[in-house]
């Protein structure tokens, strides 16, 4: 597994990232997109939520398999708010919305190449972040 993120080093431009996917015939890419200062309305908004499941899979061009499914849970003030899974053809697209924190944690999985930095920004604007961190992973065994 070849992880990239900012506190590990530079992360790859989005061209360099599918270049290496690509030339290396990885099996499989993900990004981990950590999210603050979330607008409080979007994050806990049920049908905010599952409207970007489908609008970012359309923005990646990846074929969403089923509708997103979208619950809200948790026992603790710290963890509360709404989870996500929206299944895709080539993997998947999950998260979790902490409403007390206004923070949100996606990730994006699939064997089908995407840009990540793009998604990762994508991702940042739908929810009105003011602070993103996000992480590139290739899967491959």
């Amino acid at each position: 597994m070849y992880a990239m993120s900012p506190n590990s080093g530079k992360l790859l431009s989005d061209e360099d990232a599918m270049k290496k996917y690509n030339d290396e015939k990885l099996w499989g890419l993900a990004v981990s997109i950590d999210l603050g200062e979330c607008d409080h309305g979007k994050i806990s908004s049920k049908d905010h939520i599952s409207q970007f499941a489908v609008d970012l899979a359309k923005f990646i061009d990846m074929k969403r398999y089923g509708e997103p499914v979208v619950v809200f849970f948790g026992a603790e003030p710290k963890v509360q708010g709404y989870s996500l899974v929206q299944l895709i053809e080539t993997s998947q697209i999950s998260g979790h919305f902490a409403e007390d924190t206004d923070r949100a944690f996606i990730d994006v999985f699939s064997c089908k190449q995407f840009p990540p930095k793009k998604t990762a920004e994508f991702v940042r604007d739908y929810f009105g972040a003011k602070k993103m961190e996000f992480a590139v992973c290739y899967r491959n065994v």
